[in-house]
């Protein structure tokens, strides 16, 4: 992306533009415009200061010497190829200028940001705004010479039709150009699988023509479509013909998909060069393509064609020298060991230094030395923490560890979840949910632990889902067992409320019975009429000193009490200094 793009217009056949037809403009990312020979192989001149910002597009005028320009500066330049200066430059956008096209007869300009703008060459001023694309466009061109409606006079402009595309958009829109300035929107589209990235047509120059269109996506399929321009249609418009190119399968091998990069019309519009394969080394293939089956799989063994070879000599990997007792592990697979060489007399360099007779220590025993017990490097939270639980969920996914599993997925901590589910690689989540919903099969009282795991996953990973084309019988089974979990809860809630009223009246008798018996007899006996005398005066004596006992103790509940009160006066310092206060409390 960072080197120069090439774009690149063929002019038209004149006598003095022979001279132009071999030169190839090419807009680099600094500004500037390189003019390349491709008959003299070598560099022909460079345009510099006409923009500030990296070259979106150029394209050559029919007349010779002239080229347009865009770039992310927000202008257009007109430039003249002999002097190789700026002929003249005008601000296209309030954005980038990402994309230019020059009308059929060379008086008007196409220019594109997001809106579409048509421009009057000779004025330099905004003859046509179209509503253009939510995104950068990134192809313009013109699909009729002429007006489809014959019986007004052509100013050359009025009547055309062109199509646009634009980057992520799956729809290339097809704008009219009228002559009053109503109508600004798209009267028809063609849709098509992928961001388009390479676009290619035949020009209706007839009424009853059809549009012959090939469109390349960036999936590495080409659409073909063949329509009539004549007026607004609504439903968007699918493809005629789907080609796609793959490789043979032979024996065990599955047939691969080859992508096409590029495609385009030869001159007859009935055959097709198609591009394939690697971008460093492309094929191109003349085909004839019957459009009448709505798909085509061309079978193509690339391999064989295609093979870059690397030379050993050149490569920078370096063998370590290691004692030949070591053993040493290639990254990746466990139990992969690399060639060992023996080290050189006099060479090994010593940072050690060890008495003499004392034997080296070998690696087990160093690793030994360093090895840490992992019970006593604790966290704070006493947890491992959320980076380390991903990667545990992972490895117990991949090696299928039930111990590692068990521990992960029995957290019960919300924010560990989630964090470990956002966390987690996208390839890790499709077998999550098979390791859920086998738990939730065979260990029903493990649900609540695996719907908190369920529930994050299908909160943070929705998107990733949403693209997979087998989600239905990926998640099939789960769906499933919460459907039949679903059904019998109605059922499961109401049998829980009778038993929950059972055990109600239940608990409630148990109380009733548990209550202690009152006891009947009096504790207080008052009798009216007594027949011995004696009894009746034990009984006053006794009523006397009862009452005298009881002013006794009243009186001092009462010394107490006031007590009491001073002690807390001088704790809170309340103590009053005056005299008479004194006396009443003595």
């Amino acid at each position: 992306q960072d080197g120069p793009q090439r774009k690149k217009r063929k002019s038209e056949v004149g006598g003095e533009v022979d001279k132009q037809l071999d030169i190839l403009a090419i807009g680099t990312a600094v500004g500037s415009i390189l003019l390349y020979s491709t008959v003299k192989g070598e560099l022909q001149s460079k345009l510099d200061g006409g923009h500030d910002s990296r070259v979106n597009c150029v394209r050559w005028h029919q007349e010779s010497c002239c080229l347009y320009s865009c770039s992310d500066d927000k202008h257009i330049v007109e430039w003249n190829t002999q002097t190789c200066k700026v002929k003249c430059k005008w601000k296209g956008d309030n954005s980038s200028v990402t994309c230019l096209c020059i009308s059929p007869d060379g008086k008007m300009l196409l220019s594109a940001g997001r809106t579409i703008k048509l421009w009057d060459l000779e004025t330099k001023e905004v003859y046509r705004h179209f509503t253009g694309h939510a995104t950068s466009v990134s192809s313009l061109m013109f699909t009729t010479v002429k007006p489809t409606n014959e019986s007004k006079p052509f100013d050359g402009i009025t009547g055309l039709y062109f199509l646009s595309g634009a980057i992520h958009d799956r729809l290339l829109s097809v704008w009219y150009i009228r002559s009053d300035r109503k109508e600004k929107n798209a009267v028809m589209s063609f849709t098509v699988t992928d961001e388009p990235t390479f676009v290619d047509l035949t020009v209706s120059e007839v009424k009853e023509e059809p549009v012959k269109l090939a469109v390349v996506c960036r999936d590495g399929q080409l659409h073909l479509f063949e329509h009539i321009l004549n007026g607004y249609c609504k439903k968007p418009l699918t493809s005629n013909c789907t080609v796609q190119i793959a490789t043979p399968g032979d024996g065990d091998s599955t047939p691969k998909p080859v992508p096409i990069l590029a495609a385009a019309f030869c001159t007859d519009k009935q055959s097709l060069l198609l591009v394939y394969g690697n971008a460093l080394q492309p094929i191109i293939e003349k085909v004839s393509l019957n459009t009448s089956e709505s798909h085509i799989c061309l079978v193509r063994d690339i391999q064989k064609v295609l093979s870059l070879k690397t030379d050993a000599a050149v490569t920078k990997v370096k063998t370590p020298v290691v004692n030949s007792d070591a053993k040493v592990l290639v990254p990746g697979i466990p139990g992969h060991s690399t060639a060992v060489k023996t080290p050189a007399l006099g060479k090994e360099k010593k940072k050690n230094k060890r008495k003499p007779g004392e034997t080296e220590e070998s690696i087990e025993e160093r690793l030994g030395a360093l090895d840490i017990d992992v019970s006593k490097v604790k966290t704070p939270g006493g947890l491992p923490q959320t980076d380390s639980f991903a990667v545990l969920l992972v490895q117990g996914l991949e090696s299928n560890d039930a111990e590692i599993l068990n521990k992960v997925l029995n957290t019960r901590k919300e924010n560990i979840v989630k964090n470990t589910v956002a966390r987690m690689p996208i390839h890790a989540v499709i077998p999550l949910l098979h390791e859920l919903t086998k738990r939730l099969q065979g260990n029903p009282y493990s649900a609540s632990l695996m719907v908190r795991w369920l529930k994050s996953v299908f909160t943070v990973h929705a998107s990733y889902l949403s693209t997979l084309p087998d989600l239905i019988p990926q998640l099939g089974m789960l769906y499933q067992l919460m459907e039949s979990r679903v059904k019998t809860f109605q059922k499961l809630s109401r049998l829980h409320g009778r038993l929950f009223i059972l055990v109600t009246q239940v608990a409630a008798s148990q109380t009733v019975q548990d209550v202690p018996e009152v006891n009947q007899t009096a504790k207080l006996v008052y009798e009216d009429e007594s027949s011995e005398e004696e009894g009746s005066d034990d009984e006053m004596i006794a009523d006397k000193d009862s009452d005298e006992n009881w002013d006794e103790d009243e009186e001092k509940e009462e010394q107490s009490d006031e007590q009491d009160m001073t002690v807390e006066k001088e704790i809170n310092g309340d103590s009053d200094l005056e005299p008479e206060n004194e006396s009443e409390e003595e």
